[in-house]
């Protein structure tokens, strides 16, 4: 997988509000006001911090608008539905999903491969390269189909591999990738952005061969793929994004993608583009080093894109990690969860 480098930007996508149905008003009394449904993002944390280990993931369904919720048990069904959320039963629990995820790890672990969770189907949705030879493919389907039809493989054109190419954006080592998003901690303001980037460079300017803008205080990759730099240049940034057309979106809040969800993202090289969230809890093979814990999207990226933005609308999701390329519209886009990298850092989007 090609992990991109390039500038911060942004895209407004509306996000899918979750039902929450409320009975009807006793005779003769005042109807009671309806609360406003919670949106996509929120109702899916809701979930999860209710469910824990008794859902084996979330999806939205693009149909109804709504959020699906798979469940073992009838009595986690209840709760769902408790929630305001659809509950959908399914023969794998997510303990079983993550010994699949466990069993590729030791004995498929291959560079040029990625796996995740696809909710909608119940399964780990591999990914391999074209880098994957046909000896290591064999390998793949042999682990594959000793987990009884929990694994389901697709070879994908383009290699995962990290991509870091000189232009506009942010500045450091040699290199140019692009920024995430404004963050703060008190007074202090930051850009988060991949650690890929932030491992090649302590400086970072906005333009090349231009004056220091920030520093480099926190990296991490592999293992994780984010980083933050603290602005050094007296300025005090707005929290949006480039939309590259002349506007910007605004950035108030930061969550969790969920699988299904329309999502953009904001580059430096490739703008804007848009896709889809098809897998979470991805583990990506780079040739130089495993990442875990990431989201797949179908989003477009090329090099240069780098630590750039995953959002939908005002939320922010992911900083941009890499890909397999692009055909056509269709990417294989990974990202980093934002969250993670603001609980690491105690700072937050604004």
């Amino acid at each position: 997988m090609r992990r991109t480098t390039r500038a911060r930007t942004g895209l407004s996508a509306l996000l899918v509000a979750g039902s929450l149905g409320l009975g009807a008003a006793p005779a003769g009394a005042a109807p009671e006001p309806t609360p406003s449904p919670l949106p996509l993002n929120a109702l899916n944390t809701q979930v999860e911090r209710q469910l824990g280990t008794d859902s084996a993931g979330t999806y939205l369904d693009r149909a109804t608008g709504k959020l699906v919720v798979t469940v073992t048990t009838d009595a986690a069904a209840e709760r769902v539905r408790a929630a305001g959320a659809t509950p959908k039963r399914v023969q794998r629990s997510a303990a079983r999903l993550e010994a699949v995820m466990a069993a590729l790890e030791s004995r498929a672990k291959i560079t040029g491969t990625s796996w995740g969770i696809d909710p909608r189907t119940n399964q780990i949705a591999v990914e391999a390269d074209e880098s994957v030879s046909a000896r290591d493919l064999a390998r793949l389907h042999r682990v594959a189909d000793s987990l009884d039809g929990a694994v389901r493989i697709t070879r994908i054109p383009g290699t995962f591999h990290r991509e870091v190419a000189g232009g506009d954006a942010i500045y450091g080592g040699g290199y140019r990738c692009s920024a995430a998003f404004n963050v703060s901690a008190g007074s202090n303001r930051y850009f988060v952005t991949a650690g890929h980037c932030t491992n090649l460079s302590a400086n970072w300017a906005a333009a090349s061969g231009g004056p220091a803008i920030g520093v480099r205080e926190g990296t991490s990759f592999p293992t994780n793929d984010y980083g933050i730099v603290r602005y050094t240049d007296g300025s005090a940034p707005s929290g949006h994004v480039n939309l590259y057309n002349g506007s910007y979106q605004d950035i108030t809040s930061a969550a969790d993608a969920v699988v299904g969800q329309s999502i953009q993202k904001s580059g430096s090289t490739t703008k804007v583009t848009s896709g889809t969230v098809t897998a979470v809890n991805v583990t990506v093979n780079y040739s130089d080093g495993p990442v875990y814990n990431m989201v797949r999207t179908t989003a477009c990226s090329a090099g240069g894109d780098s630590g750039g933005a995953h959002f939908a609308g005002s939320v922010a999701l992911g900083i941009h990690s890499g890909s397999s390329g692009c055909t056509g519209t269709n990417g294989s886009a990974i990202h980093q969860p934002v969250r993670e990298a603001l609980a690491a850092y105690g700072v937050n989007v604004y």
